[in-house]
Order: C-alpha cells, then sequence, then structure tokens
C-alpha cells in the first residue's frame, strides 16, 4: 500500500515539473528582453543595464559599443514612448554594420583618407567610409566590448582599454563613459580618458532620435534649433573642406527654429547635394559652455522635446540619409532614409590635418574630458 502510494507521489511530481511553463523574461519598460543582450563577444561578456529615475523614465544601455538600446520619455499626453532606434537583441547589433546609440571613439566623423601626422610621425587609419576614416575604423570602439560598471540604479560607468596600434591608432588609451540619469529627465554623459603615448580623440553618442515615439514615422517634421551662426562645408565624399561658412541665409541655418525637413530636399544648394541631406558639422556659438544651450529637437506629434548641452566647439547634425528601409529595428520596424536625427557632440571633422582648428591631441599626462547632457521634456 505505501509503496503505490509512493509510486502515485512520485508520478505526480514528475508530471507537474513535466507541465510546469518556464519562467517568463522580465522585459524593460520599452519591452527589451535583458536575455537577447547576454552573451561573449571576443570572450567579453555582454549584458544589458538599465537605469531609472524618479519620475519613471528609463534608459537602456548594453556594454556592447556602449550603445543606448532605448530612452523612455513621457509624451504631452504622460504616455511613455522609446525616442530612439536600435536592435532587439546583440546578435542584431554584430551582423546589422550600424553606429545606433553608441560610444563612438577613438575619433567620432572622419579624417581625410586615414591620414594625420603627429610629432613627425605619419599614421595610416583604415579607410571605411569614401577613402576616408570613419568613427575610428570598421573595428572602432561601437564594435569593441566595454567592462561595465553599474554604479547605482541611475548611473553606469563603461570603460575601455585600447590597446596601442588599435585601428592604428598610437597609445594605450583608457577611455571611461558614465552615463548618469538625473530626475530632471536628463541623460549626463561623461567622456574621459588618458593615453602613455601622444594620440588623438574625439569621442560622442550617436543616438538616432525620433521624438514621435514610431521610427515608422520620418523625423523630417522635427523642429531643430541649432546655436551656431557657422558650420563646416563637406566635399562630395562627406570630408570637410576646411572652410568655416556662415549659415545665414542658407538651408543650413537652425538659429531659428525650423523643420528639419523644410530645406532638406534643396539640392541646388551644393552642401545639401553634397550631404544627401544634413551630414555636416556646425559650429557652436557656446563656446564650450556647458550650461548654455546647443541645440533643440521638438516632435510636432507628441510635444516630446530634447535639449542638448555640450562643452564641445561642434555638434554633427546627421538626418538618417544612410538609411534605406533594408534594416529592421526593435519590435521589426523598417528604418527608412530620414527615419531619424543624430545630434553629435564633438570636435571638428579632420581636426588632425587642421592645425588652426581646436586640437584633438591627448598627450602623456592629461586626461581628456567631454560632456554632452541630453535633456528630455515636453511642450503641450
Amino acid at each position: 500500500m505505501k509503496k503505490s502510494f509512493l509510486i502515485a507521489g512520485l508520478a505526480t511530481a514528475m508530471l507537474a515539473s513535466c507541465t510546469q511553463q518556464p519562467e517568463k523574461p522580465q522585459l524593460t519598460l520599452s519591452g527589451l528582453n535583458p536575455q537577447k543582450f547576454q552573451t561573449e563577444v571576443d570572450s567579453v561578456a555582454t549584458n544589458l543595464y538599465t537605469l531609472k529615475n524618479k519620475t519613471g523614465m528609463e534608459v537602456c544601455i548594453t556594454n556592447f559599443g556602449g550603445r543606448i538600446v532605448s530612452i523612455m520619455v513621457p509624451d504631452k499626453n504622460g504616455t511613455m514612448q522609446d525616442v530612439v532606434l536600435g536592435f532587439d537583441s546583440i546578435a542584431d547589433y554584430i551582423n546589422i554594420p550600424s553606429d545606433f546609440g553608441a560610444s563612438i571613439g577613438r575619433y567620432a566623423n572622419r579624417i581625410n583618407l586615414g591620414r594625420f601626422e603627429l610629432d613627425g610621425t605619419k599614421y595610416q587609419l583604415p579607410q571605411n567610409n569614401f577613402g576616408h576614416c570613419l568613427h575610428g575604423g570598421p573595428k572602432g570602439w561601437q564594435y569593441q566590448v566595454y567592462e561595465a560598471n553599474p554604479i547605482d540604479s541611475t548611473t553606469l560607468e563603461l570603460t575601455r582599454i585600447s590597446p596601442n596600434g588599435d585601428q592604428n591608432f598610437p597609445g594605450n588609451v583608457t577611455a571611461k563613459v558614465t552615463f548618469k540619469l538625473t530626475d530632471d529627465n536628463a541623460i549626463d554623459i561623461k567622456y574621459s580618458a588618458t593615453t602613455d603615448k601622444p594620440t588623438i580623440i574625439n569621442m560622442t553618442n550617436h543616438s538616432y532620435f525620433n521624438l514621435s515615439g514610431d521610427p515608422s514615422k520620418l523625423a523630417t517634421d522635427h523642429i531643430l534649433y541649432v546655436n551656431a551662426d557657422k558650420y563646416t562645408p563637406v566635399d562630395t565624399t562627406f570630408m570637410t573642406t576646411g572652410k568655416i561658412l556662415p549659415v545665414k541665409g542658407t538651408p543650413m541655418d537652425f538659429t531659428t527654429p525650423k523643420a528639419v525637413g523644410q530645406d532638406i530636399d534643396n539640392y541646388d544648394f551644393d552642401q545639401i547635394k553634397n550631404g544627401d541631406g544634413y551630414d555636416h558639422n556646425w559650429v557652436l556659438n557656446t563656446e564650450g559652455d556647458i550650461n548654455k544651450l546647443a541645440a533643440k529637437l521638438t516632435s510636432p506629434i507628441t510635444g516630446i522635446t530634447l535639449e542638448v548641452y555640450t562643452n564641445e566647439p561642434g555638434i554633427q547634425v546627421y538626418s538618417g540619409n544612410f538609411l534605406d528601409g533594408t534594416v529592421k529595428g526593435k519590435k521589426g520596424i523598417v528604418y527608412n532614409k530620414r527615419a531619424s536625427v543624430c545630434l553629435e557632440t564633438q570636435h571638428y571633422p579632420d581636426s588632425p590635418n587642421k592645425p588652426e582648428w581646436p586640437s584633438v591631441v591627448l598627450n602623456p599626462g592629461e586626461t581628456y574630458n567631454s560632456e554632452c547632457i541630453f535633456k528630455f521634456g515636453v511642450e503641450k
């Protein structure tokens, strides 16, 4: 009798274990599954880190490329919207080359023909964009894994140790990126770096913003203000010419806020034609003052605003011209041409070859410091 009860009990337990459903993964507010970010790249662990503030804003970051994956902020109706483009998994970030949300290094933007000279030594970098070196080369930091150190629920510190010769850049460089989510709905990004040999450095964040919360819609309706009276024009290979020109009277003038798309198809203006829209560096009037507004972007649909503050001398406005509808991002949404606006704080492109421009040289004993604040709000 006891034996039959025992067998029946074991059978019941086995049946229960077989029919028990696996636990559902805890998704982020933006709908991301952290498990899809847990793997190894080049034998280094990757993960998804979630920052939250007291007002309910959420920022998700992966240490693969130091990328902002999602930003959840409230719109004019109080509905939370994800306002950046990106992917649902590390696999997509690896298999689909992009700069979505990345912490770019060593050198953001372009270096002419991938060449520069420093202290009498000539360096040849990889040429991965119309013959130039773009965003540190094909294996720039956006494709490498940062060491992650979560400080608290609102702060994440990422560290990248870049060896001498990384993409042919000189010097062993230790770089840090610290993301701080503040209670006034701002992401304060601080960059720092040191080196043991003279080198060049120019870091930025490459988030693709669509403040409508729906990246299937174009961002050309967004209203843009840029606090800059001048910009650096480019040639047909997107390389800066070395000139600094006034924006007044041209499609490059955003000193009075206007829709991104207002003049974006004015191909009679050579700079719009050369950039296939906007893909230019603006010379900021802020003179490195982090407290002065550098740029502001507003969605007329959601009322969500993005203010940009920086201690950098320039900002690259890129209107997503290379998006071509072949890439599917988060939630399977197709990213079409001009589905976003990038606002990349920076030193000017090709500064190593233009000594009259603010220097990007970092020497031993010095510390590179750069800061960018993305502050979100609402206009009703």
